[in-house]
């Protein structure tokens, strides 16, 4: 962790073993401040309050009242004992989360002439508050990177990549001394925009006739992490720009993330999986779900409106029907979280057979393409060719797995020839836009349900609906096994 941390208006000194507020030193006792250090170096995750016992009294047996007492002075020395807790938050029967965004630095003094990146350039976006169930991923991730220099974190859109992504980058902010340079190309619709775009996050001005040459010269003999968020619209450049940074400066680390990989030399893809949701139990217990990720970032953002919610054993089937509904995107489940406030929850299960039409507003503050979920598939949409959208829409036909000659029975068609649909699905594949499902020795695809309904209402909006029914009729004439996981087309189910 690095020495020196800042939240609010304090400062806390981990060297010194020391706590600011402003230019005053607070008198804090050293088991609060041992709770404090460790509760901000793991900012935005639920720690168990035995992993603080073990951390704070590591040779010592201790009832749980005292770690209570202590946090309870770590609370009044951060005045945060009011309702609204700002800093550190209690979940009932789990544990205690620092909630505040926290930036860091280090006193760290470079020797031997090394060369980087000016650390005033170099800002880097708050730690993400919420890493439910993200621990592994960070961790393997993290484990790549120093092991082989380039990462790109790869899943379907609003998974949480960038969240992975900023949670690397402030873990390794002491190792590379603050040049961690985190580029957003989401705001970039132009790709020849992107070494300009990456020169400017570095605090470096270059010729914008060619500036791919300066950039990497100037990066060519700097320790510096860059992270590039959001690759996939201009991917073909970034690729590019990041294969010859990985060759030509190789003090350089990559941490890219993209809805595909970027295929250069050099890459190690990370498939951020989806969060697991429990499997469908007519008596599933609130204990036993909250085992799974899905299901705790549901509660934490239920709760998180001010709904004081806590799960019990009556709604926990529920809660686990809409984890499983909506596949564990996280996007998808703190939409739904925000609406059960309004609705609660069994009418968020039930409300519409259209589902997805209630995850109509998101977080203020969210780029565009992650206010809503059509908003996030419209991004990834748009960037199919022709082919790959026909192909995509008529899949949406399948409510279950499939195979690749299912998919050529019901994809190739006009427009569509056998060649495209199998092309198309490979890429498909690679974009995060279908998932592959291994059984023994035959290769399954699926639709997530979100993307599988937005497809089915594009297939509409193509007019091809009946056409791919009576396509589907004949298909499961030919092969019975098709009819059992045809489903019907849909009406457009995401609001547009």
């Amino acid at each position: 962790m690095n020495n020196i941390t800042s939240f609010g208006p304090f400062r806390l000194d981990l060297k010194q073993r020391r706590l600011d507020k402003g230019d005053t030193p607070l008198r804090l006792g050293s088991r609060a401040f041992d709770i404090l250090a460790h509760l901000v170096e793991r900012a935005g995750t639920i720690v168990s309050k035995s992993d603080l016992m073990e951390r704070v009294w590591p040779d010592v047996t201790v009832d749980e009242g005292c770690l209570r007492v202590h946090v309870a002075s770590l609370r009044k020395a951060l005045g945060d004992c009011g309702a609204g807790a700002r800093y550190v938050t209690t979940h009932s029967g789990r544990g205690y989360c620092f909630v505040a965004p926290v930036s860091r630095s280090s006193a760290t003094v470079l020797t031997n002439g090394e060369r980087r990146v000016d650390d005033g350039s170099c800002k880097l976006p708050n730690c993400p508050a919420g890493t439910v169930g993200r621990d592994e991923a960070i961790q393997q991730s993290l484990a790549q990177l120093v092991a082989g220099r380039f990462v790109s974190v790869v899943g379907t859109g609003g998974i949480g990549k960038t969240t992975i992504a900023l949670s690397v980058g402030h873990r390794q902010m002491e190792d590379f001394a603050g040049a961690v340079c985190f580029v957003d190309l989401g705001s970039v619709n132009d790709s020849l925009l992107v070494p300009s775009a990456v020169a400017s996050a570095l605090g470096f001005c270059i010729k914008p006739d060619d500036p791919t040459p300066d950039l990497i010269n100037f990066l060519q003999d700097r320790r510096v992490l860059l992270i590039l968020d959001n690759c996939e619209h201009v991917i073909e450049t970034v690729a590019a720009l990041a294969e010859r940074l990985f060759i030509e400066a190789p003090r350089v680390h990559l941490l890219a993330t993209s809805r595909e990989p970027l295929r250069v030399r050099g890459e190690f893809v990370y498939r951020l999986p989806l969060l697991g949701g429990p499997p469908a139990e007519a008596r599933l217990s609130a204990k036993r779900a909250l085992d799974f990720p899905a299901v705790q970032l549901f509660v934490e953002r239920v709760a998180a409106s001010g709904t004081g919610f806590e799960l019990s054993d009556a709604d926990a089937p529920v809660v686990g029907e809409i984890c499983r509904r909506l596949d564990g995107i996280a996007l998808a489940i703190e939409l739904a979280a925000g609406c059960v406030n309004a609705w609660g929850l069994k009418k968020t299960l039930e409300i519409p057979a259209d589902r997805f039409n209630l995850l109509r507003t998101g977080r203020r503050t969210a780029p565009p393409r992650h206010k809503t979920l059509s908003a996030m598939l419209d991004w990834s949409y748009d960037l199919l060719s022709e082919s790959e959208r026909l192909t995509l829409c008529r899949l949406s036909t399948f409510s279950s797995a499939f195979t690749l000659e299912d998919a050529l029975a019901v994809a190739a068609d006009k427009g569509v020839d056998d060649t495209e649909v199998i092309d198309g699905l490979a890429n498909l594949v690679n974009k995060s836009l279908v998932a592959v499902t291994p059984f023994g020795d035959t290769t399954n695809y699926r639709l997530l349900n979100a993307i599988r309904s937005y497809a089915s209402g594009k297939l509409v909006e193509l007019g091809e609906a009946d056409a791919i029914k009576r396509h589907n009729a004949l298909a499961s004439r030919q092969w019975p096994a098709l009819a059992a996981h045809v489903a019907p087309v849909a009406e457009p189910s995401v609001p547009r």
